[in-house]
């Protein structure tokens, strides 16, 4: 069955207000799913699958590994497909193996896969395989699963004289390769074309050359990613949009903001009274243009960063530029890693007087204890979009963390790239 294009582009993406981008998501996916309750049945079409979205003869194969499943098996559910079948494994020494259970040949194909994972893997597992059932676990036969008793903690794993303790299998670097395998292996099984969904750019940090003998680790992944067969890339808030100029395919990267700005109208009853801060010069833009969309105030807050990569390195606030003082202070990021930022600036911002303190940050990797630090000081809510899982940091949030869920706008991308349509509404 072929799903028509009409069922899902909504006719608000052509108003350019904020506003009604904000309804887009919503009733785009309401709009898909009457149209699939509507459909008719495989017998009266004779179709063999009914979740077919197909364009110039090919489908939607969406495949995912062990980065983000939950927010794969999201994105599929409101594309109304299954997730391809497809088994990640883990060899005895740790290597990575890729099994892609159906055919792609001639097909779309999109490969969603972030750049981290807090969550752990469950200790000693073979594999975890993907498709219509979701994730399922392969243990190694008579592997015993003791407990880990701290994540990414390599010596609380259980280790034994003749078995080393692996090493972590949501490892970052892991992660990038089993996007790598997965981009190869379609490129081998003759996809037309193979696109990476990566809404949490790995190394995006490194983007240029900061210091003497410093790589630009970022422009190294662009590279690899091309190499192994990627023909497009969609991705979420990328750390410094340049890093768009490394790859010689096309790169979509798609915005949070329209997100933001709907969560802030619908939480946030007194929002017109709030003033959105940057934490640093670098995020200056980020900030002002949510404060134009919301018609808000803006402040700044020159960070100076102090020399080192010691744990004392942590930057130091020098100057706020703009009045706080009883009011909502908005607090706009695009990453928060350690929280040393969030978390300095926040002291500076109830200092200075304001009311209330949010925290708005694009890819919330949270590492470490940050989270229980961040609980810790005088913040009302710390938002971030599940681009990365939040499985873990919700256990330890103290109801202080809440989630903006990004697979409605990765579902419209991907539908929208697949059809050949235009995504520039998306960023609007």
């Amino acid at each position: 069955m072929l799903v028509p294009k009409s069922v899902w582009i909504c006719p608000h993406l052509a108003d350019e207000s904020s506003a009604a981008y904000s309804r887009t998501v919503t009733l785009c996916t309401t709009l898909a799913e009457n149209a699939r309750s509507h459909s008719p049945t495989d017998t009266e079409t004779g179709s063999e699958d009914t979740s077919k979205m197909m364009h110039n003869g090919s489908s939607i194969k969406l495949l995912t590994g062990n980065s983000h499943p939950e927010l794969a098996q999201m994105v599929a559910q409101k594309l109304g497909i299954p997730l391809t079948e497809c088994t990640v494994k883990k060899f005895s020494d740790n290597e990575t193996s890729v099994q892609i259970g159906e055919s792609v040949r001639e097909e779309d194909v999109f490969i969603l896969q972030t750049g981290f994972n807090p969550s752990p893997f469950p200790f000693g597992a073979k594999a975890r395989h993907y498709g219509h059932e979701g994730a399922i676990d392969q243990k190694r036969p008579g592997t015993p699963l003791p407990p880990l008793a701290k994540h990414n903690d390599l010596e609380s794993r259980p280790t034994s004289p003749s078995k080393p303790s692996p090493l972590p299998l949501n490892d970052p670097n892991d992660l990038l390769m089993e996007l790598l395998i997965m981009i190869s292996a379609c490129k081998t099984a003759s996809a037309r074309r193979i696109t990476a969904v990566i809404p949490c750019f790995p190394y995006a940090r490194m983007d240029r050359k900061d210091k003497s003998r410093s790589p630009i680790t970022a422009k190294l992944v662009a590279n690899m990613l091309q190499i192994a067969g990627c023909d497009h890339v969609i991705t979420m808030d990328l750390h410094a949009s340049q890093i768009q100029g490394f790859f010689e395919v096309p790169v979509d990267n798609l915005w949070t903001e329209p997100s933001m700005v709907r969560w802030v109208k619908e939480n946030i009853p007194d929002w017109k009274n709030a003033i959105i801060v940057s934490p640093d010069a670098g995020g200056a833009k980020r900030a002002t243009n949510l404060a134009d969309r919301l018609d808000c105030d803006f402040a700044l807050i020159n960070r100076n960063r102090a020399k080192g990569d010691g744990p004392d390195a942590e930057g130091k606030m020098e100057l706020l530029v703009g009045d706080v003082r009883n009011k909502i202070a908005i607090l706009i990021d695009d990453m928060a890693d350690t929280g040393s930022t969030i978390k300095t600036a926040t002291q500076t911002l109830a200092d200075n007087g304001a009311k209330e303190v949010y925290a708005l940050v694009s890819h919330g990797l949270l590492s470490g204890e940050s989270l229980q630090e961040l609980s810790k000081m005088p913040l009302t809510k710390v938002v971030v979009t599940n681009t990365v899982s939040q499985a873990e940091h919700l256990k330890q949030a103290n109801g202080k963390l809440e989630i903006m869920d990004v697979s409605p706008v990765l579902a419209e991308s991907i539908r929208r790239t697949h059809n050949g349509e235009s995504i520039s509404l998306l960023f609007r």
